[in-house]
């Protein structure tokens, strides 16, 4: 068994590479660039090593720098996780020269499935079907024109390096080819180093199926059974679950046995992925082969009861695996979701910053959570947004998906926006109860999927009872310190006003100790307080428990019984007795979603535009977003250039709806 091993990654896969490693008894060396001086999977490891500067080419991408770094700290083997050089094959190799376990597969299994066009080719020689399309090496934008046309649109152009959704765009019609294409390329160019794509027919009613291989130097493979990944935005996983409840056992046992066939015909060794993609009358296509190990893992494990770092260090020490197919057995179900700091109301756009609060559930019976970060942290615009995964197990999916719900609920993040409420909202989603949404889902239903909740009047309630609690004094030194708004003639009610997803609301509240009294449309409502940490209302009507955590001037309320239970609402506190502030007139300014650089400035000052010309592109955290014109009008002004930085909020491009009068 391996005895030191130094892990090429960060965040949260270092951290749960570090958990098994600590297990087996085998010390660990982290690598960490500028931005992860203080991260956590830097405080876990037995030792650390600085690798450069904070982005990605310059640390996580230099080969040479972290077998620089293995070679320092006699590191025998590497574990590179997920992402950067988990699949590249020139990588492995470098490892080989170094005398340096590669804790993966071989390279020339890499090779052969690290481009999806290549590995097409290879999977129609071995008998897998995969989806029609263009495989070639030809690149010329006019003859792949040519060749979406033949397809038929929709067509999908996809990168044939990498993965993540990157480099990856659905092209509805012709027209809007070119533009996609150049977008695709410049986002997998900057991603992987490669701007190759590949054309694939669209699948209609798709879903997404994958199967987690195994294979050993002894030339044993299995399959550890198949997981879903259906529900994706931006061509990302959003939930996870194995086993797949969109398919019969006779379905299954094809789709497994062509990814051992896969893996078999690529001489596959240590983890990898085999995923396909499913169409309305259950026929599966080969995708592509993740050579490495998978974000959604910890779903399997929960259902085979099996370790595959575990398995992956053993077999990279060769070792035979631990079980033989016929021992393989799935027990239950289990789902996972990913927490991301991004806006999901503008566009799934990452969210950076210092993680102010960050409250994860309790230990519970089938819940896990995997994490890198802590309250404090800070997600950077240098890599994945990714704040933690909770994976939820039960003896049936229906179980599963409770306990997840019930693990959501008691989820808070702060100081950055999350994609937890859109999360909670999914989940609640008929379509996905009855395991029915397809990868399309979310496109579809975003509008819904974000509709602004409409807030219960115990939400309310909780955060004035918050507010006041805040505002009481220490101790009452006079009549002027008491607290119940007592006046000659009787007390005045207190009156506060919230602005939440567009509107207003307004609690006015006699409260003195444990009990509160609610001025409402309806009447006074008499509401026992029992509790305020959580907060615990009681009243004739009903009861309610939640959460309550202030940031600033906004109120995130957590219910977790009564109304709103598995939901949670943002307040913002507006002055008690004035009007609510007037917004700020934007006018045609157009402004930085998010922190990043301008790779592409499709306009110059003076140019008359249409409604949703392209502008500006930007790029962060390996993504493009290109902003567009709000409406017909006129470039007044640009103020940044090709290659600029720049902060979210700030200004781009001033426009205007006359004509721009020329300097005399």
């Amino acid at each position: 068994m391996i005895a030191k091993l130094l892990i090429a990654n960060r965040g949260e896969i270092a951290c749960r590479i570090i958990r098994t490693c600590r297990r087996l008894g085998i010390r660990t060396v982290a690598v960490y660039s500028e931005a992860d001086r203080d991260a956590q999977h830097v405080r876990q490891a037995d030792e650390a090593c600085w690798i450069g500067e904070a982005p990605p080419a310059q640390s996580y991408l230099r080969a040479e720098r972290i077998l620089d770094a293995a070679q320092k700290h006699q590191a025998e083997a590497v574990h590179p996780g997920y992402g950067f050089l988990s699949e590249q094959a020139a990588f492995a190799r470098a490892c080989e020269a170094a005398g340096v376990v590669f804790v993966g597969p071989p390279p020339e299994a890499m090779e052969r499935m690290g481009t999806k066009d290549e590995a097409k080719r290879l999977m129609e020689a071995a008998g897998v079907p995969v989806v029609p399309g263009y495989h070639g090496a030809e690149q010329d934008p006019a003859f792949l024109q040519q060749e979406a046309d033949r397809i038929g649109y929709p067509v999908l152009i996809k990168a044939v390096s990498g993965g993540g959704g990157k480099g990856m765009r659905v092209v509805p019609e012709p027209l809007m080819f070119l533009e996609a294409l150049r977008s695709a390329r410049q986002e997998a160019r900057n991603a992987f180093g490669d701007d190759r794509v590949l054309l694939e027919r669209f699948v209609s009613g798709p879903r997404h199926l994958e199967v987690q291989v195994f294979g050993d130097t002894q030339g044993q493979v299995v399959h550890c059974f198949e997981r879903e990944c259906s529900l994706q935005r931006r061509h990302q996983k959003v939930v996870e679950e194995a086993p797949s409840a969109s398919i019969d056992d006779a379905t299954r046992a094809a789709l497994t046995a062509a990814a051992v066939q896969a893996a078999r015909a690529v001489g596959y060794v240590n983890a990898g992925t085999v995923e396909f993609i499913m169409n309305d009358d259950r026929e599966f296509f080969f995708m592509e082969m993740n050579t490495r190990l998978q974000v959604e893992h910890p779903v399997t494990e929960a259902i085979t009861g099996h370790d595959l770092v575990e398995w992956q260090l053993r077999v990279a020490s060769g070792e035979p695996l631990p079980v033989t197919q016929a021992q393989l057995q799935r027990c239950g179900h289990a789902v996972e979701v990913r927490i991301y700091a991004e806006h999901p109301e503008s566009g799934f756009l990452p969210s950076t910053g210092t993680l102010t609060r960050l409250q994860l559930p309790e230990s519970a019976p089938g819940v896990r959570v995997d994490s890198g970060v802590v309250a404090g942290d800070v997600i950077s615009p240098y890599y994945d947004p990714m704040v933690a995964k909770l994976i939820a197990s039960g003896s049936t999916r229906a179980e599963a998906l409770e306990r997840l719900q019930g693990a959501l609920a008691q989820t808070h993040a702060s100081g950055l926006h999350t994609n937890l409420g859109f999360l909670q909202t999914l989940l609640r989603q008929e379509p996905v109860q009855q395991a029915e949404a397809d990868t399309l889902y979310i496109d579809q239903h975003l509008d819904d999927l974000l509709a602004p909740p409409e807030i219960p009047e115990p939400v309310c309630w909780s955060a004035a009872l918050a507010v006041l609690q805040a505002r009481r004094p220490q101790e009452v030194r006079s009549p002027w310190d008491r607290f119940d708004n007592w006046r000659i003639g009787g007390a005045l009610p207190h009156h506060l006003r919230f602005h939440a997803y567009g509107d207003e609301a307004s609690v006015q509240v006699h409260w003195s100790e444990q009990t509160a009294e609610f001025l409402t449309d309806s009447g006074a409502v008499d509401v026992q307080v029992l509790g305020s940490e959580p907060w615990e209302l009681r009243w004739a009507e009903g009861a309610w428990k939640g959460q309550v955590f202030q940031e600033g001037e906004t109120l995130w309320v957590l219910p977790q019984q009564g109304a709103g239970q598995g939901s949670r609402f943002a307040l913002k506190v507006l002055p008690d007795l004035e009007g609510a502030p007037a917004g700020e007139e934007e006018g045609l300014r157009l402004t930085a979603p998010m922190p990043g650089s301008v790779t592409q400035v499709w306009v110059q000052a003076g140019d008359a535009v249409k409604r949703g010309q392209p502008l500006v592109t930007m790029e962060a955290m390996k993504m493009e977003h290109t902003l567009t014109a709000p409406e017909d009008c006129w470039v007044a002004a640009l103020h940044f250039p090709v290659g600029a930085l720049v902060p979210a909020d700030a200004q781009l491009v001033t426009l205007s709806e006359t004509e721009p009068q020329a300097e005399p």
